[in-house]
């Protein structure tokens, strides 16, 4: 018992998984003990797991914003070198969403022989409704879109759900932060600072019960449709895999190679030893010392760029993340049979841009904004427990492109920089692509 509660997340989680097929397909909806059904129990304990879920957005995605967007508004951080660093990750970030927009329209996994999984997949919601509801939100034209962006009560908009309004809230407030005599900003970092320690405590605490929430959610599925949800689900997961592979073996090599001007096969064999650790942690932070190591020992970069860099890359620029966040709502909405037309597709992808800016660097934190766009897209929050069963593994693949996008800001943005002492393979003795 001791040596299982030693398993790292990812195998607990694994574990709860498998034990959930079993349970949920042995039980099915009629079983119980007591007089309360095993389903009616998965409910209720999956349930509790999207609520901590819930409770987490607001506090967590406004300090995560704001004090990303203060560690780039202080010293230099919007001098040239700042500058460099936001157009890159926010343009790497749209990139990569484009890219999983692409692949989830081209592949449609939430469909099955023409029909929405949702039946074969146990959605219970009102869908009428929902499609009404999520209609709705993406028939309107984009000016109302940016209306929504500027709430005149943030406190309603907290309370409403309505992210977009407390991300810009959170991008300006970050931004004056800054800018205010030291004496009282110092105090709001301060304050903001603690806040995101917090947070993240909590969220740690949240993941702690993840197996459990897993579980439950699940065993509710297996127990309801069978193993029906097996082809939708593994649908989903090859579609962000290959949409990730895209990105990473494609998009980041044409940029090292014509923007960086660098050969992107020595770029992949100096990142291998922080590729390798971010697959297995699934956390960027936790993998952001060998992600220096790798980029200053292994690439040459110099410490001015990647310590100024990869620190915020790893905060705000989560390419992979991004890109799983629009294909598992655009999944989502097609097991619900909604009609992706090009309004709520837009606002789709421009939630899951600025999201991804405030997604914290630790395991599974991505859940946290998956609900958020679902709710900004009409959708309803419990459609996450669809993909919760592949969610650690895919976790593991888009972390790892996380760190490679930031690794390769940090060699682009140096040889922008003047620095030509990069990449001249990883025992220092090989040429540079010339510039």
């Amino acid at each position: 018992m001791i040596s299982m509660l030693k398993l790292q997340l990812h195998w607990q989680i694994l574990i709860a998984m498998i034990l959930a097929v079993i349970a949920g397909y042995a039980s099915g909806t009629e079983a119980g003990l007591g007089g309360v059904t095993f389903y009616s129990m998965y409910a209720f304990v999956g349930g509790l797991f999207l609520s901590a879920l819930k409770m987490l957005i607001v506090p967590l995605i406004t300090a995560s914003i704001i004090t990303g967007v203060a560690g780039v508004g202080t010293g230099k951080g919007f001098g040239r070198l700042g500058s460099k660093t936001v157009v890159y990750y926010l343009s790497t970030s749209l990139l990569a969403i484009l890219t999983g927009l692409f692949f989830v329209n081209l592949i449609a996994p939430g469909v099955v022989n023409g029909m929405p999984a949702g039946s074969l997949m146990g959605l219970e919601a009102d869908v009428s409704g929902i499609v009404e509801n999520a209609q709705g939100r993406g028939a309107v034209d984009f000016l109302t879109v940016f209306e929504r962006m500027l709430p005149t009560n943030i406190v309603r908009a907290a309370a409403d759900g309505q992210m977009l309004g407390i991300i810009t809230f959170s991008l300006l407030f970050a931004y004056y932060m800054v800018r205010i005599p030291e004496k009282y900003g110092s105090v709001m970092t301060n304050f903001w600072q603690a806040m995101m320690l917090i947070m993240l405590k909590i969220t740690e605490l949240v993941m702690k019960f993840a197996p459990i929430g897993v579980f439950a959610l699940v065993a509710k599925v297996v127990a309801s449709t069978g193993f029906d949800a097996v082809l939708p689900l593994a649908s989903f997961a090859g579609t962000v895999f290959l949409a990730l592979l895209f990105h990473s073996v494609i998009t980041m090599p044409l940029l090292l190679t014509f923007i960086g001007r660098v050969n992107p096969i020595r770029q992949y064999q100096a990142m291998s030893p922080a590729l390798m650790m971010a697959f297995s942690t699934s956390s960027s932070a936790a993998t952001l010392p060998v992600t220096l190591d790798c980029v200053e020992k292994r690439a040459g970069v110099s410490n001015r760029v990647s310590s100024f860099v990869l620190p915020l890359g790893a905060t705000v620029n989560m390419d992979g993340t991004a890109l799983y966040e629009c294909v598992a709502v655009i999944f989502i909405a097609q097991a619900y049979g909604i009609d992706l037309n090009m309004g709520l597709q837009f606002l789709i992808v421009t939630t899951a841009l600025l999201t991804s800016i405030g997604v914290a660097g630790v395991p599974a934190a991505s859940l946290v904004a998956i609900v958020v766009i679902l709710t900004a897209a009409g959708l309803p929050a419990e459609g996450i427990g669809l993909i919760l069963a592949v969610d650690r593994i895919l976790d593991m693949c888009r972390t790892t492109v996380n760190v490679f996008s930031d690794s390769c800001g940090a060699v682009i943005i140096a040889r922008t920089e003047g620095e030509t002492d990069i990449l001249k393979g990883t025992s220092g003795n090989e040429e540079s692509v010339p510039a």
